[in-house]
């Protein structure tokens, strides 16, 4: 093989020495072993109906004319029936790349049976699976058996595998150039293995050429991780298998390489009618689901676009069916959304109310909906009620948003599903859905957290501060009134009333025990809150009047050592200090002179009880007096002073 830029893959047999021979040549990019892929498919019955065709919505592009009628189309594969009744129209010719070519013995070093399709060309299918593939790409849509996505598109053979299902690199890799070479719009290459640079180039080669490349991710779930090439090429669109419910095929490999999902569990399409007596069986695979994508590429390629703008349509209208990336890529193939002559379904999405609210009353609906195509006042925006008769919406030109008044008084409270339906001029519809919770039943406000803390002061009263948080579902709290009772005495303190409103409120409010201050009485504080109908809650808690007994610590001068020179006044301080409350905090020495200002000090922090030090002051200064003091954590303090 020779590309356009001069670069060359030889296939050929070497010894051992003139292979590590060239290895060392500066002109020879890499030298590998010419290993296979596989076609991947895993299992089969007699089912006849394309559920796939159908869950993609291909079936109503055919009904709108849209048949991939121009686009060609290669399945580099094992090869396709040329005289299928549901493919002869389409197939145009093709190429066999193969070790053994249609016809040719099977089995040897692949060790599988002998097929005995016909073979009417080197090229025709002689295992099953190509024409498999290549009817979902494109069967005719004849009014019997099966149906493909595109249903006129050209079909070619390009038979890279050979009747086990297997196939060289070199092959593969041939058969991608191939379909560059002859101008071909798509090629899909449902098969699959380790990496090869033979296939990378040719891959690379291809995608500057134009060629749109689809494949099949594999076969090796569950996994996370584990895309198979040429899949994985950054070049080539990976296309995982999913399930009629959309759930990801347990066999289906998954990464972050996959780019679209497609159905590919239990799809029935076509076969040699030597394998079954109707033309048709029933496969799984990645192998499965990547020719829906290769037919919706065709539609695209049959309306004009270039292989980047296939790649960007079918990324843009894939439906997101709720898998990880890694599983759907950009999401589920929507071969009517891609095949719309690029007018694109229009977006719709919900504003107010938002999945999960509890609602009551009326609510305002919002439906944000635009269109790429159609200016945004001018869709068709619709909603229903548990899939009831459909609500119209006027466009508000202030908010942007599609709205309307819903009375959620008329439905039973609970759950209930809103579904908006925007249609834009082309016909083209998109849905978007919310489940709500109605409660218009009115609730009673609770009060949520009560607590009361004594706040001490130089009076006679007993003072306490209350803080409480109050709520209401139906968001119309009105007041709360709060209440101080003396249990000890059995008689009404003092009461105050707050003013709230909304759902929530909180705050923090004084009663007072008038001459209560040091009674050590006990009190409730009782709270009802009260909203807009007269609906109640209530809360309370109890607490005791406790008086302040701190006591002040002690300070004490146990020795004083003159240490003074000429020049400065110095002495050594032995202090103590002591409190009864055990909440010692500190401990300043100082030297003050004859006006009572401080020369020199030392402080020193200290706890609990008792402590013991000694510190030395000093000054230039003449010094008279020495002041040991000691405070406690509450402020409180003592001192003892020695002249000197």
């Amino acid at each position: 093989m020779e590309w356009d830029d001069g670069k060359k893959t030889i296939t050929a047999q070497f010894p051992d020495a003139a292979l590590e021979a060239l290895r060392k040549r500066s002109d020879v990019r890499y030298v590998e072993a010419d290993g296979e892929m596989h076609a991947i498919s895993i299992d089969s019955d007699d089912s006849e109906v394309p559920w796939g065709v159908d869950r993609v919505d291909a079936e109503k592009i055919h009904t709108a004319g849209e048949t991939g009628s121009g686009a060609d189309i290669a399945i580099l594969d094992t090869g396709l029936d040329s005289d299928h009744p549901d493919l002869a129209d389409n197939v145009v010719g093709g190429r066999c790349f193969a070790d053994e070519c249609c016809g040719e013995a099977t089995g040897g070093i692949f060790g599988c049976d002998d097929n005995t399709n016909d073979c009417n060309n080197a090229w025709d299918d002689d295992n099953d699976h190509g024409t498999h593939v290549g009817g979902s790409a494109d069967a005719l849509d004849n009014g019997a058996d099966v149906v493909g996505v595109s249903t006129e598109a050209n079909l070619y053979a390009g038979k890279v595998l050979n009747g086990c299902g297997s196939g060289s690199y070199s092959a593969i890799a041939a058969g991608i150039e191939w379909a560059a070479d002859q101008g071909h719009d798509v090629a899909n290459m449902s098969l699959g293995g380790d990496k090869s640079s033979a296939v990378e180039d040719a891959v690379q080669y291809a995608a500057g050429k134009g060629l749109t490349m689809v494949a099949a991710a594999g076969n090796d779930g569950p996994c996370t991780d584990c895309v198979g090439y040429p899949a994985a090429e950054p070049e080539v669109i990976a296309v995982s298998a999913t399930t009629k419910d959309d759930q990801l095929a347990d066999f289906s490999s998954q990464g972050p390489e996959v780019e679209l999902a497609a159905p590919g569990k239990d799809i029935p399409s076509t076969v040699p009618p030597e394998s079954s007596s109707d033309g048709t069986a029933t496969y799984s695979g990645t192998s499965m689901a990547s020719p829906h994508v290769a037919g919706g590429a065709g539609q695209l390629a049959a309306d004009g676009l270039s292989r980047s703008e296939i790649r960007t349509e079918l990324r843009e209208t894939a439906e997101d069916i709720g898998l990880a990336d890694n599983e759907q890529g950009y999401g589920l193939l929507d071969a009517e959304a891609a095949a719309s002559s690029g007018d694109a379904a229009p977006s719709v999405s919900w504003v107010n109310p938002s999945d999960g609210e509890t609602v009551s009353g009326t609510v305002t609906v919002q439906i944000d909906a635009g269109d790429s195509e159609d200016s945004d006042d001018s869709l068709d925006v619709t909603y229903s009620v548990d899939g009831g008769s459909d609500r119209s919406t006027s466009y508000n030109s202030t908010s942007g948003y599609y709205e309307d008044s819903w009375d959620t008084t008329g439905v039973s409270d609970g759950d209930h599903t809103l579904e908006a339906t925007a249609t834009d001029s082309a016909g083209n519809t998109s849905s978007s859905s919310i489940t709500v919770t109605t409660d218009n039943a009115e609730a009673a406000p609770t009060v949520d957290s009560l607590s009361a803390s004594e706040v001490e002061t130089d009076d006679s009263d007993a003072e306490f501060d209350v803080s409480w948080e109050v709520s209401d579902g139906d968001g119309d709290l009105s007041s709360l009134d709060l209440s101080l009772t003396d249990d000890t005495d059995a008689e009404s303190e003092d009461s105050a009333t707050v003013d709230v409103s909304g759902d929530t409120a909180s705050g923090t409010t004084r009663l007072v025990a008038a001459g209560d201050d040091g009674s050590g009485n006990s009190y409730t504080v009782d709270a009802t809150v009260t909203d807009a109908n007269g609906n109640t809650g209530t809360g309370s808690t109890t607490l005791s009047e406790t008086e302040n007994t701190n006591s002040a610590p002690s300070a004490s001068i146990d020795g004083l050592n003159n240490k003074s020179n000429p020049r400065w006044d110095r002495y050594e301080v032995d202090w103590s200090a002591s409190d009864a409350d055990g909440n010692l905090d500190t401990v300043v020495v100082e030297m003050l002179d004859s006006s009572g200002t401080t020369l020199d000090s030392v402080s020193n922090d200290v706890s609990g009880s008792s402590a013991a030090g000694a510190d030395e002051v000093r000054s230039k200064s003449n010094g008279v007096e020495i002041v040991v003091t000691a405070t406690d954590t509450d402020g409180a303090s003592g001192s003892d002073s020695r002249s000197i």
